[in-house]
């Protein structure tokens, strides 16, 4: 019967500690912050140059720009073109960069610039229509040409991609024949395939990819070859008919749109120059955060000062949990119950030696005046109030002298509780008359250590990252919390009241 009602208790544990760890992954997952602190995230800074000369008139440039380019996600974009307006425009499905001024004479100079994050898993949206392939119209003789070359490479092939792959090589320099002589040029190889393709009822366009390579300028972009397989678009090397994008590769342009519109402007030209840099990931997340709208379900959307007081706040249950195991399975005796939290709380403030010191100096001076405020019979308010008073001189003077001794101590002493201290100390002195020196030295002795334990728990870099970043952790530590409360059990440290009986067998 005791077993059966302890099963809902402990499914519901399980049930907390589960849901930390999932949404903990899930923010690791969709929001990208990272499980470290120090991790490093690669960012590529690419600027797009476009050089023309105006004509006295009116000027409108479009520039192509990339919109969800695979295996890459935009994290920024901007232009720097003093003197000319600026937009992003969406123009039949094509994502284009416009400046536009009124008058413009001579050479001009543009520039646009993007940071890109690689991402494996970032895809292409799908085209919310399929494509169809478009009807070619061939003249005699390339119309008999093409239809015995695309004869061929069906022959050999069964699906789109194989279709495609034989193409591209039935088309190569040491495999021509005369009816590949006889339509292939130079300047138009990509566009007779992308024809031939679409001919053959496979939807085929162009695409153009930036090779991404640290400190290079004046880079051009590479052309390549996309058909659609009914479900996606797949890209191939026009020259070698490899498969796939190659590994760092951009695609920045993918479909028929142009790359470069200049009206009002000749002799226009657009390069590329690539920088490759190294961002901390948590800079990172933050700066997605606030371009994806995301930002409102974290701390970096609070003012800093409450940040810096949520830091400190989450450390809380990790000490908690700290004198929980130190009490309940490990048998460590303390002076009040989560005491040892608060000094914690205040070494990881001033440091553990100075703190240390501090502690030990205000409590052994309350001690001192206590036993004075004990011999006036006062009332336990009175006293306690006296007390707290008392504390606050203490802590005024130490903060005094140690500024006069060069020492940090006067900013560090304040972080103390006063109220707990006042406690601790009427608490202590009570010890002191009931059970002796010795039981106050061993309960002073424990809080100290638990205080210590969970002080390098707490400051450590990993633990105020996590806390922080990840603030659904606390429902795995209250879960098992509140396991170690089901604990029944002898404490490891009552073990040594067995010692004797071990020696007498």
């Amino acid at each position: 019967m005791t077993s059966r009602s302890r099963l809902p208790f402990f499914i519901g544990v399980f049930l907390l500690i589960a849901a930390g760890i999932v949404l903990a992954v899930w923010r690791h997952l969709e929001l990208g912050i990272p499980w470290l602190a120090g991790e490093q995230r690669p960012v590529w800074m690419i600027e797009a140059r476009i050089d023309f000369d105006g004509n006295d008139e009116p000027v409108v440039a479009s520039l192509h720009v990339p919109d969800q380019p695979p295996g890459f996600r935009i994290l920024s974009e901007q232009a720097a073109s003093p003197g000319y307006g600026f937009s992003i425009l969406e123009k039949s499905g094509s994502r284009r960069a416009e400046w536009t001024k009124r008058l413009v004479t001579g050479p001009q100079t543009l520039y646009f610039k993007a940071q890109f994050i690689p991402d494996d898993t970032a895809q292409s949206p799908s085209p919310k229509r399929e494509p169809k392939a478009r009807r070619v119209f061939w003249e005699e003789p390339e119309a008999t040409a093409v239809q015995e070359i695309l004869a061929q490479a069906e022959e050999r092939s069964s699906t789109p991609e194989s279709m495609t792959r034989e193409l591209i090589r039935l088309m190569q320099p040491d495999t021509r024949t005369q009816n590949t002589t006889l339509l292939v040029t130079d300047e138009d190889y990509l566009d007779l395939l992308v024809d031939m393709l679409n001919h053959s009822g496979i939807p085929a366009r162009t695409a153009d990819g930036l090779k991404l390579r640290d400190a290079r300028r004046r880079q051009s972009l590479m052309p390549f070859l996309q058909i659609y397989d009914g479900d996606r678009w797949l890209t191939f090397d026009p020259e070698t008919a490899a498969q796939g994008i190659p590994d760092n590769l951009l695609l920045w342009r993918q479909g028929s749109a142009s790359l470069l519109d200049v009206v009002g402007g000749d002799n226009s030209e657009v390069s590329f120059s690539m920088l490759r840099q190294t961002v901390p990931a948590l800079q990172l997340m933050t700066m997605e955060l606030k371009t994806n709208g995301l930002g409102l379900i974290s701390f970096y959307e609070l003012p800093i000062e409450e940040q810096s007081m949520f830091r400190m706040l989450l450390l809380l249950p990790l000490g908690a949990l700290i004198v929980a195991f130190m009490r309940i399975v490990i048998g460590i005796r303390t002076s009040g119950t989560f005491m040892p939290v608060l000094i914690a709380v205040a070494f990881v403030q001033t440091t553990l030696i100075p703190g240390l010191i501090a502690f030990l100096s205000v409590v052994s001076i309350g001690l001192v005046l206590r036993g004075y405020l004990s011999s006036l019979n006062l009332l336990l308010v009175s006293r306690i109030s006296a007390l707290i008073i008392l504390v606050i001189f203490i802590t005024a003077g130490l903060s005094i002298i140690g500024y006069q001794m060069g020492f940090n101590t006067g900013m560090t002493v304040t972080f103390f509780p006063m109220v707990i201290i006042a406690w601790t100390i009427e608490r202590m002195s009570i010890l002191w008359e009931e059970e002796g020196a010795r039981e106050v030295i061993v309960q002073g002795a424990g809080s100290l250590f638990v205080a210590i334990c969970a002080y390098l728990a707490m400051s450590a870099p990993l633990a105020g990252h996590l806390t922080f970043n990840f603030p659904e952790l606390h429902l795995t530590i209250l879960g098992l919390i509140l396991l170690m409360g089901q604990y029944t059990g002898y404490k490891l440290s009552e073990l040594l009241r067995f010692t004797p009986m071990k020696a007498y067998d």
